[in-house]
């Protein structure tokens, strides 16, 4: 690659494609239309994936299991953590999935994107595990769902930091398979026989770990 500065060597984008370009990220910087019904709103998918920030959303069905599944093991007015998972959280605030109206959740995201959400909506970063509000106190969720961003060991370690300050217990982790090994180090969990899918195919094999009995292991 030249050092060169000078002018000419500058790329330079034609209107059409500057205007496409300034589109794009208008589009992905969108939150929901409050002009939309409320189910609309929390529709899997209502905010599009930005690569940048490694996202890619579960597929209607696997969010619908999901929180199927967090919803039957928090119990009656229990507390559930969508950590990096805004899928699963969407798909319980769409209230059809049966029960979903006698838990509580909340999505920790660094997407800010999801602050439209209002209240239930907590600014996340990985790279700061701990760093929460203050009204976030240890242990008060009744489980936590966590999709790490990166398939890292870095990642995955700073994540299930913040894992084990806000769980009782239960936690249902959602990465790659090749991750299997640190997250039974780190949280000592087991590897489900459900295949999660996503709306775009993922080059890595993804699949949910548990580390209390539950359905997805059969």
């Amino acid at each position: 690659m030249s050092d060169s500065n000078d002018d000419d060597d500058v790329p330079t984008l034609s209107a059409h494609t500057l205007a496409a370009l300034q589109e794009f990220y208008s589009e992905t910087r969108t939150g929901p239309d409050h002009n939309q019904p409320q189910s609309d709103q929390f529709a899997v998918g209502a905010l599009e994936e930005d690569w940048r920030m490694s996202q890619f959303w579960y597929s209607d069905e696997t969010a619908a299991q999901l929180a199927e599944e967090v919803v039957r093991e928090a119990g009656e007015g229990g507390r559930i953590a969508c950590l990096s998972a805004p899928s699963v959280y969407q798909k319980l605030k769409q209230g059809v999935v049966e029960g979903s109206d006698r838990v509580s959740a909340v999505v920790l995201e660094y997407d800010r994107r999801f602050a439209t959400y209002g209240d239930e909506f907590i600014f996340y970063d990985y790279n700061k595990p701990l760093s929460l509000p203050s009204d976030v106190a240890p242990q008060s969720f009744d489980i936590v769902l966590a999709d790490p961003p990166y398939l890292s060991e870095e990642c995955l370690s700073k994540v299930a930091a913040t894992i084990k300050y806000l769980s009782k217990g239960k936690v249902l982790l959602c990465t790659g398979a090749i991750m299997e090994k640190l997250a039974k180090e780190l949280l000592d969990v087991k590897i489900c026989c459900f295949l999660p899918k996503h709306n775009r195919n993922l080059s890595n094999e993804f699949r949910c770990f548990v580390n209390y009995p539950s359905r997805l292991l059969s």
